[in-house]
């Protein structure tokens, strides 16, 4: 795919209505999710003394937000963005406030894991923006992978960010600021981006009570997308303790930030290039050469690790790792757009949302025990093994990745699971591995 223009091809996006508006107030609720995880650690170790009680109510809270997560899609997507979004946003600011009090007025252990579950219902605006952009650009295939491309690259610039505000906030004034920072800037983001009522997408045509359509993972395709995702995420999650334990050994633990954040960097200034190129083949094409590609990029940070590198190789290395994620993660997000009809998009984004989340989860716990059991280096064997594992769940589910659904769901008077196209054909014959 060669290059199509320069960076200046994103203003075109802008050209809409409303679309810099919904996304700089998406901008702030995604730079707030970004801050949660840190915010979190840091007050519960600060205040109770405890990394491993942090990480704990962090895992719980990871758990039920994958849960609640593609529930809450479902609602957007029945209900439509700004129903769903402004009581879910006043409602989540409750849990995190009262994670807060629970904490300075030391209340027992149990009250935070229920807080931390409690605040499963936070609106997925990067889900709901990407919605946005497809309705926007539904016409307009090389704008949409315009726009898959910059919302990624804008998801990478909020997790390089968010966190270094959050530890900032919790180091200089306290550590409860940054979880309430956390609830103040996650608040307004979700009800300006539900202000901006131009560009919400339509709701489509109601269904009567016996054709209401069933979980988006009857389709196939998407089951082999969450799958690859979860994978995906445990690179993600294997990666950071990894680093973070590598650089703990070289003596230098507080470099860590800088080499995460190089990751992110790398992953960043590919998803921005990746949609300067013209696509030339099908999506499920290029998502398993992505696949294939961080899957490959993946062992420069293990040979690096084994062999015993220093922080500036290991830098070079990480940037070089994080150019694969992004534009797997693209192409991904493109494909859930493809495979699903308009009136299931959040709730299908939301679940391969979750899947990287849980992803996130195992890869992290896995990497923490690997990390103290084993010499320097050895645990980003598991990145590499994860994304090999991407491409290979790509690799065996490819044909239902071909498939392709209607864009506004049936409108010939199928049943609720008839097939709608050929995204959910041969939906009988799943392997068992999917």
């Amino acid at each position: 795919m060669p290059p199509r223009a320069s960076l200046a091809s994103y203003r075109r996006l802008f050209s809409a209505p409303g679309a810099a508006a919904f996304t700089l107030a998406g901008l702030l609720g995604r730079l707030a999710l970004s801050m949660y995880g840190v915010s979190l650690v840091v007050l519960l170790s600060e205040r109770r003394g405890s990394y491993g009680l942090a990480g704990a109510v962090s895992a719980v809270g990871l758990v039920t937000g994958a849960i609640g997560m593609p529930l809450i899609g479902r609602l957007v997507d029945r209900y439509g963005q700004a129903r769903v979004t402004v009581p879910a946003a006043l409602y989540s600011v409750v849990p995190m406030a009262a994670m807060v009090l629970c904490v300075r007025l030391g209340a027992p252990g149990w009250t935070l894991f229920l807080s931390s579950a409690a605040c499963s219902a936070m609106p997925n605006l990067g889900g709901m923006a990407r919605s946005r952009w497809a309705h926007l650009h539904r016409d307009d295939p090389a704008a949409r992978h315009l726009a898959n491309s910059f919302e990624q690259a804008l998801d990478e610039l909020c997790f390089m960010a968010g966190p270094v505000l959050a530890m900032l906030l919790c180091t200089t004034l306290a550590p409860e600021a940054g979880l309430l920072a956390t609830g103040a800037l996650g608040t307004v983001g979700a009800l300006l981006f539900a202000a901006q009522r131009r560009t919400e997408p339509p709701l489509p045509v109601r269904e009567s009570a016996d054709r209401r359509h069933g979980s988006p993972l009857r389709a196939p395709g998407l089951r082999v997308l969450v799958l690859t995702f979860l994978a995906t995420g445990m690179v993600f999650g294997a990666t950071e303790i990894t680093t973070v334990a590598y650089a703990d050994t070289l003596g230098h633990k507080a470099s860590a930030g800088l080499l995460l954040a190089l990751v992110a960097g790398g992953s960043c200034v590919a998803g921005l290039l990746f949609g300067l190129l013209t696509p030339r083949r099908a999506p499920a094409t290029r998502f398993l050469r992505c696949a294939a590609a961080m899957a490959t990029v993946l062992l420069l940070p293990l040979a690096a690790g084994l062999g015993g590198a220093g922080l500036g190789v290991l830098g070079v290395v990480l940037f070089a790792a994080g150019t694969a994620t992004a534009p797997t993660m693209v192409t991904g997000m493109t494909l859930v757009q493809e495979l699903l009809p308009q009136r299931q998009f959040n709730e299908g984004m939301a679940m391969a949302v979750s899947g990287i989340v849980v992803g996130i989860s195992a890869g992290a716990a896995l990497a923490g025990t690997v990390a103290e059991h084993a010499a320097p280096g050895t645990g980003y064997a598991l990145p590499a093994a994860a994304a090999t594992l991407a491409l290979l769940i790509a690799l065996a589910g490819r044909r239902h990745l071909a498939g392709r659904g209607a864009p506004d769901g049936p409108t010939d008077g199928a049943p609720d699971g008839a097939p709608n196209g050929p995204a959910e054909n041969g939906e009988q014959i799943v392997s068992a591995t999917l």
